[in-house]
């Protein structure tokens, strides 16, 4: 008689976490709150953060975290099958933070940093572009070129830097970016090689100034 170490069912591996669509269909088909819950805690921090470097007010960014997770109780049965949740999460997230800079402009006429996804703690967003190539010598006490770098990315046009934050700052994958967006593949793709573009020129112009300056002496 084989033991239970023997069994197909002890053989078998270990499940792994459940993924957002699976936890997502647990809370819609079934009335399973704790799997909410578990997608509310899952994207807390990338989310939220999003939202933050969006909006450029953490106040602002907790209001709108907490409303999309409220749209998505209330719109549950509007999931489809077979599509991705994260897409459909941060587009909800993106039209109600647009909504609500719109309104704060409007009524209480706040100028948040022309940065807009990449305000003020938006820094680290670009890293992957900024520092592509340098050595952390190179990097140290770059204060300067950082400051350089976060005001380029504040001249992107605001499409530019909202293709630019979900697929560098979130991670996301240009089909999930473009879901979000609500664009084609290749939009994204041409914004973010406009907006690298444009990086790249200023960057290079600022490496340029120390070669031209001293040519000239």
């Amino acid at each position: 008689m084989p033991t239970t170490l023997d069994t197909p069912a002890a053989r078998r591996p270990p499940v792994g976490p459940a993924t957002d669509e699976e936890l997502f269909r647990r809370f819609r088909d079934a009335g399973d709150s704790r799997a909410f819950e578990d997608l509310v805690h899952r994207y807390e921090q990338p989310l939220y953060g999003y939202l933050r470097r969006y909006l450029g007010s953490a106040d602002l960014a907790e209001d709108v975290f907490q409303a999309t997770f409220l749209r998505i109780h209330a719109k549950r049965d509007r999931f489809v099958d077979g599509h991705a949740f994260r897409p459909w999460l941060y587009a909800i997230a993106t039209h109600k933070a647009i909504d609500t800079h719109r309104h704060e402009r409007r009524h209480r006429h706040v100028d948040y940093p022309a940065g807009g996804s990449a305000g003020r703690d938006g820094a680290g967003l670009l890293d992957a572009v900024a520092w592509r190539g340098r050595s952390p010598d190179e990097q140290a006490g770059d204060g300067e070129d950082r400051r350089l770098m976060q005001a380029a990315v504040r001249r992107l046009s605001e499409v530019q830097r909202r293709a630019v934050e979900l697929v560098y700052g979130q991670g996301l994958a240009y089909r999930e970016a473009a879901d979000v967006l609500g664009v084609p593949v290749g939009t994204v793709k041409s914004r973010l090689h406009s907006a690298l573009l444009a990086l790249a020129r200023v960057w290079g112009v600022h490496l340029r100034r120390p070669a031209v300056a001293a040519k000239a002496v």
